[in-house]
């Protein structure tokens, strides 16, 4: 589900993508299907405003510790808008399904159809790195296999693709300013996607592995991508998992609900060893999770 705008990316795309159209894995929508409702049981503390307040865990069940500074508790303890706001594309209106979101993260999106839904986890990555002053590590490949980093842009190094290629050179003043830095993850947006992403990851290969910020992901174009976005554990070791997404085209991002199962909703059973892992809006065929 990304955008390709230069040869090189298209070429790239037409060898590792896969065969099936985008319809093949969305979803149906669930007021058309008996078996899906988007309503759960849960409490959910309406007034609070990170997700980790918000959302209680099923009875039995408590919320896994994050590392203190780490990506997982980054992205529990982010703030979220006010509860039932709307899901909104890039251009300020709303997308047509609105049943399937438990929160929404305040993030902008941006006015252009870029961040997406592998830019949305590259997005909650950089401003990561970028909170905590990793300032060295906020570095994505395009779908090329080029590298850039967040260092080399600020310091005025530009991207330039001719046909098959893709140079680098500085032709910009230094500039290591806030807005700056979103006009280097707008680039990365336009040139990387699902299969850079999966590239840049590795395999989770347990299910006590998988911890938030963790990602499950269909690499291609189209493909799709979701974060975990929290994770709670009963005594007996079993856990379940929040799990957060952007969307096509560029839209806010979001909690999911699970209208397969309203007892848990919007926590999900997950399993890495799995066929297949079905989400509120897309169906992951094989399952693959992987973690930075």
């Amino acid at each position: 589900m990304k955008k390709i705008i230069t040869v090189i990316t298209a070429l790239l795309i037409l060898t590792s993508c896969t065969k099936e159209k985008l319809s093949d894995r969305l979803l149906a929508e669930p007021d058309h299907n008996e078996h899906l409702n988007s309503e759960n049981s849960l409490k959910i503390h309406k007034d609070k405003n990170t997700i980790r307040e918000r959302f209680s865990p099923p009875e039995g069940y408590e919320w896994i510790e994050e590392k203190p500074n780490s990506f997982g508790s980054f992205i529990e303890n982010f703030k979220l808008k006010p509860y039932d706001s709307q899901i909104m594309k890039y251009d300020g209106t709303p997308i047509s399904t609105q049943h399937l979101h438990e929160a929404v993260f305040d993030i902008d999106t941006g006015n252009k159809d870029l961040q997406q839904c592998a830019d949305a986890v590259i997005r909650l990555r950089a401003e990561y790195l970028y909170a905590v002053k990793k300032y060295d590590e906020i570095q994505f490949h395009f779908t090329s296999g080029d590298l850039f980093s967040w260092r080399d842009y600020k310091n005025g190094t530009r991207a330039f693709v001719s046909g098959n290629s893709v140079s680098f050179r500085k032709t910009a003043d230094v500039d290591d300013s806030y807005q700056n830095f979103r006009n280097y993850l707008d680039l990365i947006f336009n040139y990387a996607g699902t299969i850079s992403l999966h590239q840049e990851t590795k395999p989770v290969p347990s299910n006590s592995d998988l911890k938030t910020g963790d990602i499950v992901i269909s690499p291609g174009s189209p493909g799709h991508v979701v974060f975990i976005a929290g994770v709670c554990k009963n005594k007996e070791g079993k856990r379940l998992f929040l799990l957060g997404e952007g969307f096509t085209p560029a839209q806010s991002v979001h909690l999911l609900s699970n209208p397969y199962d309203k007892n848990i909703s919007p926590w999900y059973d997950l399993d890495v060893d799995s066929p297949e892992t079905k989400t509120a809006r897309y169906i992951f065929k094989p399952t693959n999770f992987r973690s930075f």
